[in-house]
């Protein structure tokens, strides 16, 4: 067996021309509070809570340099979602499709170890439709995040045209959503940017 690239820890049945590996679904998601990855080391009180991974890609690098060691620790929630390596329109397809695959290894590790994993669903532009919904389930509840695209029309527009083949192939049964939302969106979760959790926490213990 190959021993890198994490093929010697484990090797999943692919689906696609990549062989992307499936993540399983999520069919309801009780309300938690959601804190960013780089905060559930340190998190507390971690059954009430889920991690998502709307951060900087260098923030999630060691998820997949070192799957094993983050196991115990993600275990500690009630979930976590798929990591949102990036998969900007200007990086080369090869790039986009290895962070598919990788965010997808991970989310299948994880299911493996016990972990419920909420899919992060993503895409770059028209193109990656052939292969950026491989692997996801169908009527499952997904994350998205729109942070990012909605300062330019064109950004909008690439980002609306996803989120509707989004809807259209997986017919999510709920979203959970950071970000601005788009109109009309229904089954939406939002998630709070944590910074504005803690603000809010800060002014309660201060009695402000």
């Amino acid at each position: 067996m190959l021993n890198f690239e994490n093929l010697d820890k484990c090797r999943f049945d692919g689906v696609g021309a990549y062989g992307i590996p499936r993540i399983r679904p999520v069919k309801r998601m009780e309300a938690l509070e959601w804190i960013p990855f780089n905060y559930a080391l340190s998190a507390k009180q971690t059954k009430l809570k889920g991690v998502h991974s709307f951060v900087d890609d260098y923030q999630l690098s060691r998820l997949w340099n070192q799957p094993a060691r983050y196991v115990p620790i993600l275990r500690r929630f009630t979930c976590v979602c798929s990591p949102d390596f990036s998969m900007y329109t200007d990086m080369p397809p090869a790039m986009q499709i290895y962070n598919h695959y990788r965010k997808h290894w991970l989310g299948a590790y994880w299911q493996s170890q016990g972990i419920a994993v909420v899919p992060i669903i993503s895409w770059s532009d028209k193109s990656s439709f052939e292969w950026c919904f491989k692997g996801e389930p169908i009527n499952s509840v997904v994350a998205v995040s729109s942070v990012g695209t909605q300062n330019s029309i064109l950004a909008k527009s690439l980002f609306d045209a996803g989120y509707a083949e989004m809807i259209r192939r997986l017919e999510p049964s709920e979203v959970i959503f950071y970000g601005q939302v788009p109109e009309k969106s229904e089954n939406v979760r939002h998630i709070e940017p944590y910074y504005q959790t803690i603000k809010v926490r800060r002014r309660k213990n201060n009695g402000r």
